[in-house]
C-alpha cells in the first residue's frame, strides 16, 4: 500500500516535505480489527504539533492522520461490529485500556494508556489502515467521505469542548480562532442554543467574513474587546496570545475552555502578560481539553448528521499531504482540510 510517512522530526520552515511517499507491506487484520480501505482523511493542526515535536511521536516511522474515512475491506477473527462493505471512521482515540478508573467512569480520554491514532498507532495518511472494532464508527449517508472526515476530530473535539463551557442558552458564546473546529462548533451553536448570539476572534479578514457568513453576529481581531461580555470561551488556537486577550472579555464565573493538545512555545512571555485582576479575578476559569471519547465522537456525529452539520473542505490527494500541511501552518485556512486517497 501506499502511505505519506513521517521518519523524524522536523521543522517546515527548515523542511517543506517532511513526509515521503513509500510503498509498505499490506496490512492484516488482528482478532476482532477491521481493514479499512481509506477514500478521506482529515488534515489537523495536531499533525503540525507531531511532526514539530510538541507532541511527539511514540515510535518511527509512523504514519500520521485521524480523522480517516474509508470502508471495511476485511475482517479480523471475531468481529460482530462491521462487515465488509460499511463506511466507518476512525478518530483521535484509537484504543484505550477499558480498565482504570478514568476508562470504568466514562473519561478514557483521561486513560494512561490512552493510545493516538496517527501519533501511537498508523492513521489515514494511506490507503489502509486497521484498527479494533471498538474504536470505528458508522458514518451517516448524509455525507459524503471528504464531508465526513473532519467531524471525527475538528467536530468532536469541539463538541466536546462545547459540553465542557457548561453554556446555557441565551448565554454569550466566544470562539478564538476560526478553522477547522470553530467552524463546526458555530454550526452546532446555532442549532442547540438558538438564543444564544456567538463572537468570534480571528486574525484574518477572511476567517472573519466567514465566519459572518456561518452566522456569527460580530467578528473581529484576536485583540479586539467584544461589543458585550462572554460567559464561555472556546479557544482552538496554537498559541497564548488569544487567550489571555479572550480572558478580557471574559464575564465574571465565565470559562475558557482552550481546545488544544499543545501550545506553540515561541510566544511563552505572552504569559508573563496575565494580569491576576484584570484576566482571572472574579472566578473566572480557564479549562483544558484533553483528546476524545467514543461517546463524544458517536454523539456528535449522530448530531451532525440531524442538523445536518456541512463542513467546509479543501480537497488535497495524498502525494499533496506536504503542501497541504505548509498551507495549515500558513494560516490558509477556510473550514476543514482533507486529503483524498484512490
Amino acid at each position: 500500500m501506499k502511505a505519506m510517512v513521517l521518519k523524524q522530526l522536523a521543522r517546515l520552515e527548515e523542511n517543506s516535505t517532511p513526509l515521503e511517499l513509500e510503498t509498505l507491506p499490506d496490512r492484516v487484520p488482528r482478532e476482532r480489527e477491521i481493514l479499512i480501505k481509506i477514500s478521506a482523511c482529515g488534515i489537523c493542526h495536531t499533525e503540525l504539533d507531531e511532526i514539530e515535536g510538541r507532541t511527539t511521536p511514540s515510535r518511527f516511522p509512523i504514519i500520521l492522520g485521524h480523522q480517516v474515512v474509508g470502508r471495511v475491506v476485511a475482517l479480523g477473527p471475531g468481529v460482530r461490529a462491521f462487515k465488509v462493505g460499511d463506511r466507518v471512521g476512525v478518530a483521535w482515540i484509537f484504543s484505550a485500556c477499558g480498565r482504570c478508573k478514568f476508562c470504568l467512569r466514562g473519561e478514557e480520554n483521561l486513560c494512561y494508556d490512552f493510545r493516538a491514532t496517527g501519533r501511537d498507532a498508523h492513521g489515514g495518511y494511506a490507503e489502509y489502515m486497521t484498527v479494533s472494532e471498538e474504536f470505528a464508527y458508522p458514518i451517516s449517508e448524509v455525507f459524503s467521505d471528504v464531508e465526513a472526515a473532519p467531524l471525527l476530530c475538528a467536530g468532536a473535539i469541539g463538541y466536546r469542548s462545547l459540553r465542557l463551557t457548561n453554556l446555557q442558552d441565551g448565554q454569550n458564546l466566544g470562539l478564538t480562532g476560526f478553522g477547522a473546529s470553530a467552524h463546526l462548533v458555530l454550526q452546532l451553536v446555532r442549532t442547540l442554543y438558538p438564543n444564544t448570539k456567538i463572537f468570534v476572534f480571528a486574525r484574518s479578514e477572511t476567517e472573519r467574513a466567514f465566519a459572518r457568513q456561518l452566522g456569527a453576529l460580530w467578528a473581529g481581531d484576536i485583540g479586539e474587546e467584544s461589543p458585550e461580555k462572554l460567559d464561555a470561551i472556546i479557544d482552538t488556537t496554537p498559541v497564548w496570545r488569544p487567550v489571555v486577550e479572550s480572558l478580557k472579555n471574559l464575564e465574571r464565573g465565565g470559562r475558557i475552555v482552550i481546545n488544544a493538545i499543545r501550545k506553540e512555545d515561541t510566544d511563552k512571555s505572552t504569559l508573563a502578560q496575565l494580569d491576576y485582576e484584570m484576566h482571572l479575578w472574579l472566578e473566572k476559569e480557564i479549562k483544558s481539553v484533553a483528546n476524545v471519547t467514543r461517546r463524544d465522537v458517536r454523539e456528535f456525529l449522530e448530531l451532525a448528521a440531524k442538523i445536518p452539520i456541512k463542513p467546509e473542505v479543501q480537497i488535497y490527494k495524498l502525494e499533496e499531504a506536504n503542501q497541504a500541511l505548509l498551507d495549515l501552518k500558513a494560516r490558509k485556512i477556510r473550514g476543514a482540510k482533507v486529503l483524498t486517497i484512490e
